[in-house]
Protein backbone atom coordinates (compact mmCIF):
# COMPACT_ATOMS: atom_id res chain seq x y z
CA UNK A 1 0.00 0.00 0.00
CA UNK A 2 1.41 3.30 -1.06
CA UNK A 3 1.97 6.03 1.48
CA UNK A 4 0.11 9.24 0.83
CA UNK A 5 2.29 12.29 1.14
CA UNK A 6 0.44 15.24 2.52
CA UNK A 7 0.39 18.33 0.26
CA UNK A 8 2.74 21.08 1.39
CA UNK A 9 1.14 23.87 3.29
CA UNK A 10 1.32 27.13 1.32
CA UNK A 11 1.18 30.18 3.48
CA UNK A 12 -0.87 33.03 2.17
CA UNK A 13 1.39 35.76 0.72
CA UNK A 14 0.66 39.22 2.11
CA UNK A 15 -1.56 41.09 -0.34
CA UNK A 16 -0.22 44.41 -1.53
CA UNK A 17 -2.82 47.13 -1.94
CA UNK A 18 -3.77 47.64 -5.54
CA UNK A 19 -2.99 51.10 -6.89
CA UNK A 20 -6.06 53.11 -7.60
CA UNK A 21 -6.14 54.00 -11.27
CA UNK A 22 -8.20 57.12 -10.64
CA UNK A 23 -5.56 58.47 -8.27
CA UNK A 24 -2.80 58.23 -10.92
CA UNK A 25 -5.07 59.86 -13.45
CA UNK A 26 -5.68 62.84 -11.14
CA UNK A 27 -1.94 63.31 -10.49
CA UNK A 28 -1.24 63.12 -14.22
CA UNK A 29 -3.93 65.75 -14.89
CA UNK A 30 -2.45 68.12 -12.29
CA UNK A 31 1.08 67.74 -13.72
CA UNK A 32 -0.17 68.23 -17.31
CA UNK A 33 -2.11 71.34 -16.31
CA UNK A 34 0.92 72.83 -14.51
CA UNK A 35 3.20 72.16 -17.49
CA UNK A 36 0.64 73.75 -19.82
CA UNK A 37 0.34 76.86 -17.64
CA UNK A 38 4.13 77.20 -17.44
CA UNK A 39 4.40 76.89 -21.23
CA UNK A 40 1.66 79.49 -21.80
CA UNK A 41 3.24 81.89 -19.30
CA UNK A 42 6.65 81.49 -20.95
CA UNK A 43 5.22 82.08 -24.43
CA UNK A 44 3.34 85.16 -23.22
CA UNK A 45 6.51 86.52 -21.63
CA UNK A 46 8.37 86.03 -24.90
CA UNK A 47 5.61 87.36 -27.16
CA UNK A 48 4.14 90.03 -24.85
CA UNK A 49 6.81 91.29 -22.46
CA UNK A 50 5.99 94.03 -19.96
CA UNK A 51 7.66 97.40 -19.69
CA UNK A 52 7.56 100.31 -17.26
CA UNK A 53 7.70 103.96 -18.29
CA UNK A 54 10.73 105.79 -16.87
CA UNK A 55 11.07 109.56 -17.11
CA UNK A 56 9.00 112.28 -18.77
CA UNK A 57 9.97 111.92 -22.43
CA UNK A 58 6.60 110.50 -23.56
CA UNK A 59 4.32 112.93 -21.72
CA UNK A 60 1.42 113.51 -22.17
CA UNK A 61 0.89 110.07 -23.77
CA UNK A 62 2.56 108.20 -20.89
CA UNK A 63 3.71 109.31 -17.46
CA UNK A 64 6.40 107.83 -15.26
CA UNK A 65 5.45 104.60 -13.52
CA UNK A 66 2.82 103.48 -16.00
CA UNK A 67 3.14 99.85 -17.03
CA UNK A 68 2.69 98.54 -20.54
CA UNK A 69 2.38 95.26 -22.39
CA UNK A 70 4.61 95.16 -25.46
CA UNK A 71 3.89 93.06 -28.55
CA UNK A 72 6.87 91.42 -30.24
CA UNK A 73 4.56 89.64 -32.69
CA UNK A 74 3.45 92.81 -34.51
CA UNK A 75 6.89 93.36 -36.00
CA UNK A 76 7.49 89.70 -36.75
CA UNK A 77 4.53 89.91 -39.12
CA UNK A 78 4.99 93.50 -40.32
CA UNK A 79 7.04 96.67 -40.01
CA UNK A 80 6.68 99.67 -37.70
CA UNK A 81 4.46 102.44 -39.05
CA UNK A 82 4.60 106.17 -38.48
CA UNK A 83 2.89 106.99 -35.20
CA UNK A 84 3.61 103.61 -33.58
CA UNK A 85 5.02 103.75 -30.06
CA UNK A 86 7.93 101.35 -29.85
CA UNK A 87 10.19 99.97 -27.14
CA UNK A 88 13.79 99.52 -28.31
CA UNK A 89 17.41 99.30 -27.27
CA UNK A 90 19.25 102.57 -27.76
CA UNK A 91 22.39 102.45 -29.94
CA UNK A 92 24.16 104.13 -26.99
CA UNK A 93 22.86 101.66 -24.38
CA UNK A 94 25.12 99.77 -21.99
CA UNK A 95 24.23 96.25 -20.87
CA UNK A 96 22.41 97.39 -17.72
CA UNK A 97 20.53 100.31 -19.34
CA UNK A 98 16.74 100.01 -19.57
CA UNK A 99 15.09 99.99 -22.98
CA UNK A 100 13.61 103.24 -24.31
CA UNK A 101 10.09 104.06 -25.47
CA UNK A 102 9.49 106.58 -28.29
CA UNK A 103 7.21 107.29 -31.23
CA UNK A 104 8.14 106.34 -34.80
CA UNK A 105 8.45 109.52 -36.85
CA UNK A 106 10.51 108.59 -39.91
CA UNK A 107 10.37 105.37 -41.96
CA UNK A 108 13.06 103.62 -44.04
CA UNK A 109 14.21 105.62 -47.05
CA UNK A 110 12.64 108.90 -45.91
CA UNK A 111 14.29 112.27 -45.41
CA UNK A 112 13.58 113.60 -41.91
CA UNK A 113 14.17 117.31 -41.32
CA UNK A 114 13.82 119.67 -38.42
CA UNK A 115 13.19 123.10 -39.82
CA UNK A 116 12.05 126.11 -37.79
CA UNK A 117 11.35 123.73 -34.86
CA UNK A 118 8.93 121.68 -36.98
CA UNK A 119 9.39 118.14 -38.31
CA UNK A 120 9.26 117.55 -42.07
CA UNK A 121 9.13 114.20 -43.87
CA UNK A 122 10.30 114.32 -47.50
CA UNK A 123 9.64 118.07 -47.49
CA UNK A 124 6.10 117.84 -46.03
CA UNK A 125 5.41 119.23 -42.55
CA UNK A 126 4.29 116.54 -40.12
CA UNK A 127 1.07 117.14 -38.20
CA UNK A 128 1.80 116.08 -34.61
CA UNK A 129 -1.20 116.46 -32.29
CA UNK A 130 0.40 114.21 -29.65
CA UNK A 131 3.37 116.39 -28.62
CA UNK A 132 3.33 118.06 -25.22
CA UNK A 133 4.57 121.49 -26.30
CA UNK A 134 6.46 123.16 -29.14
CA UNK A 135 10.08 122.14 -29.36
CA UNK A 136 12.57 124.63 -27.93
CA UNK A 137 15.57 122.37 -27.14
CA UNK A 138 17.58 120.21 -29.57
CA UNK A 139 15.52 121.68 -32.37
CA UNK A 140 18.18 123.29 -34.51
CA UNK A 141 17.72 122.86 -38.26
CA UNK A 142 19.06 119.50 -39.27
CA UNK A 143 18.25 116.53 -41.52
CA UNK A 144 18.70 112.76 -41.61
CA UNK A 145 18.45 110.53 -44.68
CA UNK A 146 17.22 107.14 -43.46
CA UNK A 147 18.63 103.93 -44.89
CA UNK A 148 16.46 100.97 -45.90
CA UNK A 149 16.45 99.49 -42.39
CA UNK A 150 16.34 102.65 -40.29
CA UNK A 151 13.64 104.40 -38.26
CA UNK A 152 13.65 107.87 -36.74
CA UNK A 153 12.09 107.97 -33.27
CA UNK A 154 11.22 110.90 -31.00
CA UNK A 155 9.59 111.41 -27.63
CA UNK A 156 6.27 113.23 -27.40
CA UNK A 157 7.80 115.58 -24.82
CA UNK A 158 10.45 116.90 -27.21
CA UNK A 159 12.15 119.24 -24.77
CA UNK A 160 13.24 116.48 -22.37
CA UNK A 161 13.56 113.52 -24.75
CA UNK A 162 16.78 111.67 -25.57
CA UNK A 163 15.89 110.32 -29.01
CA UNK A 164 17.08 110.04 -32.62
CA UNK A 165 18.06 113.71 -32.60
CA UNK A 166 20.82 112.69 -30.18
CA UNK A 167 21.70 109.08 -31.10
CA UNK A 168 20.52 108.94 -34.71
CA UNK A 169 18.15 106.54 -36.46
CA UNK A 170 17.64 103.04 -35.06
CA UNK A 171 17.71 99.70 -36.87
CA UNK A 172 14.71 97.39 -37.11
CA UNK A 173 16.73 94.80 -35.16
CA UNK A 174 16.95 97.17 -32.15
CA UNK A 175 13.16 97.33 -31.80
CA UNK A 176 11.76 95.03 -29.11
CA UNK A 177 8.11 95.59 -29.93
CA UNK A 178 5.11 97.90 -30.09
CA UNK A 179 3.43 99.30 -26.98
CA UNK A 180 0.05 97.59 -27.09
CA UNK A 181 -1.77 97.87 -23.77
CA UNK A 182 -1.49 99.96 -20.59
CA UNK A 183 -2.38 97.84 -17.55
CA UNK A 184 -1.29 100.13 -14.70
CA UNK A 185 -2.55 102.31 -13.10
CA UNK A 186 -6.08 100.97 -13.24
CA UNK A 187 -7.60 104.37 -14.01
CA UNK A 188 -5.54 104.52 -17.23
CA UNK A 189 -6.01 100.91 -18.34
CA UNK A 190 -6.66 100.33 -22.04
CA UNK A 191 -5.31 99.67 -25.52
CA UNK A 192 -2.84 102.11 -27.03
CA UNK A 193 -4.06 103.39 -30.36
CA UNK A 194 -1.81 104.55 -33.16
CA UNK A 195 -2.03 108.24 -34.01
CA UNK A 196 -1.90 108.92 -37.73
CA UNK A 197 1.02 111.29 -37.92
CA UNK A 198 0.99 112.58 -41.50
Amino acid sequence: MEAITPAPIVEDMPKLPRPRIGQFRAVKEVISTLLFLIAVFTLLQLALPRSEVHGRSMEPTFVEGQRLIISRINYMLGDPQRGDIVVFNSPQARDDDPSLIKRVIGLPGELVEIRDREVYINGERLDEPYIKEPCTRQCRDRQWQLANDEYFVMGDNRNVSNDSRAFGPIKHSAIIGEALFRYWPLNAIGFIHRVNAD
